[in-house]
């Protein structure tokens, strides 16, 4: 009975061997057949046509970052919500407790964030 169990894995097993042998496969294609012509002017940095200003390597603000990142936080958290307003009846007023719950949370990290000071640019 184990040994049936392992078998229906199998083409899952061979779905992924086939699709890295594909991506090696074509890797490998590009990189022979592809040109290897390589000059300063193609190993310049490019952006949009802008012409290239000091060193790419200068550094940026944290805040710029730290925005980002809280951005994507918040973003993520209220994706959360998307599956507890489709299934609101079925959840009851235990879901509704616990959504309350969630944003209050949600809501106490938004005022700590905002008294560091997070959001202020200087």
């Amino acid at each position: 009975m184990e040994n049936s169990q392992l078998l229906q894995y199998l083409p899952i097993v061979f779905m992924f061997i086939l699709a890295l042998g594909f991506v090696i496969f074509t890797m490998s294609l590009t990189h022979l057949l592809g040109p290897k012509r390589k000059s300063l002017v193609k190993q310049e940095s490019f952006e949009c046509g802008i012409e290239v200003q000091g060193n790419a390597r200068s550094p940026i603000s944290i805040k710029y970052f730290l925005v980002a990142i809280l951005f994507v936080l918040f973003d993520i958290e209220v994706i959360f919500m998307y599956p507890w307003a489709v299934n609101f009846r079925q959840l009851g007023v235990i879901g509704l407790v616990e959504m309350f719950l969630f944003m209050f949370f949600l809501v106490i990290g938004l005022l700590y964030i905002n008294k560091k000071e997070a959001f202020k640019w200087e």
